[in-house]
Order: structure tokens, then sequence, then C-alpha cells
């Protein structure tokens, strides 16, 4: 069966080695994250986990369901680059003598809608947020240049196409079940 690209929303109440758990679903599966980032959501007390793997429909489904099985897990959910809006950042430290030598260098960050964070006499840091595609190829444009000292790509950060956050839906019906109104 072909892989497919998807990014899961997980969504779990802030408990210690609630990340393992997750992770070790991957492992089970021997499926490979790709990315993977862990904030506060929208609503208190739940985290955000955004994970994005290789993966064919069978297995997202299983892998989706087995995480959502766990006890501090109130959601998860998957989905293909065309049902969310994604977004990561790139840093790029680059020599900045090289930089001063080279112009061609800075119209390339200035084309990439990249930014200047910091100048200094020995490096500048380039900050640029776009899709993967965009990041990567500024690092492969800077890396040819010869200049890039560091490099450094977040993981994927992703909200649905859908009006509401899919975790709202589902604790507005938690609620009505504690209510006794189900």
């Amino acid at each position: 069966m072909e892989k497919k690209f998807y990014t899961l929303l997980v969504y779990s109440e802030n408990i210690a080695g609630i990340l393992n758990q997750i992770t070790a679903v991957f492992t089970r599966r021997q499926v490979n994250i790709e990315s993977l980032n862990v904030s506060a959501s929208s609503i208190k007390g739940i985290h955000k986990y955004t994970i994005t793997a290789w993966s064919d429909p069978d297995q997202i489904v299983k892998i989706t369901k087995q995480i959502e099985k766990k006890i501090d897990v109130v959601k998860a959910d998957y989905y293909t680059d065309d049902e969310v809006f994604i977004h990561e950042v790139g840093l790029y430290k680059i020599s900045t003598p090289k930089l001063m030598e080279n112009p061609e260098i800075s119209r390339t960050i200035r084309w990439n809608d990249a930014r200047m964070m910091e100048v200094n006499p020995t490096y500048t840091t380039v900050q640029l947020a776009g899709v993967t595609e965009d990041i990567t190829s500024l690092f492969e444009k800077l890396n040819e240049f010869g200049c890039l000292l560091q490099y450094s790509r977040s993981g994927r950060i992703a909200v649905t196409r859908s009006m509401e956050e899919p975790i709202s839906e589902y604790l507005h019906q938690q609620e009505r079940i504690d209510n006794g109104k189900a």
C-alpha cells in the first residue's frame, strides 16, 4: 500500500509521561516520526501534539485509535496536508564575512522573504517562517553559497481548515454527557 504524509493532532492533559506513551505507539508499529511539536492548546489544561509521519491509510487509522485509547489523551485525529494549514520556522546562522563579500546571499535572503534577526562581525542569524519546502529551499541555496554555519528547522505546527478546533466539539459532547443531557 502506498504511504502518504500525515499530520496527527493529539490533545491530552498535561501529564508527565504521556509523550512517551504516544511515541511508543509509533515505535511499536515501526513508523518513524518526521516532526513533533508539543505546546499548550487553546483550551486551558490541554496540550496539543502535532506529529508528522509517513504511513499507509490503514496503519495511520490504527495508530490514531491506539493513541486515543491512552487514558490521558482526550482526542486524536489525523489529516492530510490539504486538510490543515501548516507552518514551520527555519533558523540559519551564516558567516557575516561571506555575507558581506557576496551580495547574492543578501538578495537570496530577501527574495525568500526571510529576515535577519541578528548581525554581528562573526555571524548573521536569519529566520524564515513558511512551509517545509520554502524552509529547505533556502537551506539548499545558502548551503550552495558555502556561508552556512548552522541550521535548525522547527517541527510543524498545524490548525485544521474546519471552523472549530476538533477538540472543542468533543469537549462539548463530554460536558453534555457529564451533565446527563446526552
